[in-house]
């Protein structure tokens, strides 16, 4: 996790709403599921829609309202072990798990593993891999969804959801007729929001994947036929009642889909203390270096780096804190690598590359929906810029960037050296600084790469609490 830091006005209002802050950020998850843009936030809609027609208590609302934001926030914690089971795109298969039924043989199962195990491997190697899944397939679906559960549950509560929201996260992947997990609750057993929730997610995956227009009625033929074995028979008729009404339909058409979220938020709530945004900064981040063992640590590694240079360069407390916030969420948008490409051993074809490149311009896009997080968008977004205009994804030079934006490019590049990575190994921090001089100063900034140099020599507790 990563540290706290001790600035004098975390106790004060930020002025973020949780609602913002989370409905924004749920576009990094939809990244990592490889769901349709905006999943998490129409499943929150469809939530809330059938929370009205069986008459929730506000408490419930509420818990319902923000578990179905974050319902994904675990996600990332298997994607390394999907990648190595299917030795394929991990997105993809985790996107396919959903909208396919797996607890009985079909065909559509068999045609997904073969499109997706091992796509660059001989017909017989990839009939092998098939073979060994089908075989451990209830160990196989019983650790991954415990590794998934288990983690969005603890992230929820650490950023101080209702136990009733973690709950209905930890519990999103039972089954009405228990052939569910984690724990194979059948029936009433499995709590109320996970049924809600579980209902609407993959409405919207259905109704997404089969496109505009029957999308949702062939969405609510499928939620029939698997009511009793997957779905509660009770909320799967509230759906019904909703499509007949046409209520469903209208979440579809909503242009602002964002406002509309928080515009259903069951209760007004005060803005967040700065100690409880840099709560959910923290864990966002765990949730993007979770996605990879190459960068369990990389996040936190840049965030104590960005802050020792600001430190040594004076900056002041608010202005460390946006560089501390920028630096924890600037790689949000690596949600929407696959694993096989992160955790690639060898050199990345120029299409994997460019796969790449596109994450510092999703880590703007998301942070930018945050109204007080412009400047910190700014900032992640052009983590990957360089002074002669040799970076992405904007190819900005020295006059277009800030010195904010130049420390955290420094951070960035010193934190992935120093680091263990899939083709090399950490190298020393003697060898680390000899690169980042050596950049100096035509793609990198000569008083940042100083500054970090001092922090470190000197060992200046970079992002922990003074």
């Amino acid at each position: 996790m990563a540290p706290m830091l001790n600035f004098p006005s975390t106790t004060q209002a930020s002025g973020i709403p949780r609602r913002e802050i989370l409905a924004a950020l749920s576009h990094a998850l939809d990244l990592t599921e490889g769901a349709v843009p905006g999943h998490a936030q129409r499943v929150c809609l469809y939530s809330m829609q059938m929370a009205e027609v069986i008459q929730l208590c506000p408490y419930e609302r509420s818990s319902l309202y923000y578990a179905a934001l974050l319902k994904d926030v675990g996600c990332s914690s298997n994607a390394g072990r999907m990648c190595l089971l299917i030795g394929g795109d991990d997105r993809m298969m985790k996107h396919d798990v959903k909208f396919l039924d797996w607890t009985r043989p079909s065909l559509a199962a068999v045609t997904a593993l073969w499109r997706r195990a091992m796509p660059h491997a001989s017909a017989a190697q990839r009939a092998a891999r098939i073979l060994k899944l089908a075989l451990e397939q209830h160990t196989n679906n019983r650790t991954m969804i415990e590794l998934r559960c288990d983690r969005g549950a603890s992230i929820a509560r650490r950023i101080g959801l209702p136990e009733m929201a973690a709950e209905a996260i930890h519990r999103l992947d039972e089954h009405w007729d228990g052939s569910g997990y984690p724990g194979r609750l059948r029936g009433n057993a499995i709590p109320l929001l996970s049924r809600i929730l579980t209902v609407a997610q993959h409405l919207d995956v259905f109704a997404s994947e089969t496109g505009p227009g029957m999308g949702l009625d062939e969405a609510v033929r499928e939620m029939r036929a698997r009511s009793r074995r997957w779905f509660d028979p009770e909320l799967v008729r509230v759906v019904e009642h909703l499509h007949r009404s046409g209520r469903l339909a209208d979440i579809g058409d909503i242009q602002n889909l964002h406002q509309a979220v928080q515009d259903q938020e069951p209760e007004s709530e005060s803005a967040l203390s700065d100690a409880d945004v840099d709560s959910i900064c923290q864990a966002f981040a765990e949730v993007v270096d979770a996605k990879s063992s190459f960068t369990y640590s990389h996040s936190m590694g840049v965030t104590d780096a960005a802050v020792g240079i600001a430190r040594q360069l004076g900056f002041g407390p608010s202005r460390i804190q946006r560089i501390y916030r920028a630096a924890l969420l600037h790689d949000l948008g690596k949600l929407s690598v696959p694993n096989s490409i992160l955790d690639k051993p060898g050199r990345l074809t120029p299409d994997e590359f460019a796969v790449v490149q596109h994450h510092s311009r999703l880590s703007q896009e998301i942070l930018s929906r945050i109204e007080r997080f412009a400047d910190i968008a700014r900032i992640a977004g052009q983590h990957h810029e360089k002074l002669d205009g040799s970076g992405y994804p904007d190819s900005l030079t020295a006059s277009q960037l800030s010195l904010d934006s130049r420390l955290l490019t420094v951070a960035d590049i010193y934190g992935a050296l120093t680091e263990v990575r899939p083709y090399r190994e950490a190298l020393p921090e003697e060898k680390v600084f000899s690169i980042l001089r050596s950049e100096v100063p035509l793609k990198l900034d000569g008083d940042c790469v100083e500054a970090l140099e001092r922090a470190v020599q000197t060992g200046t507790p970079l992002a922990l609490a003074q």
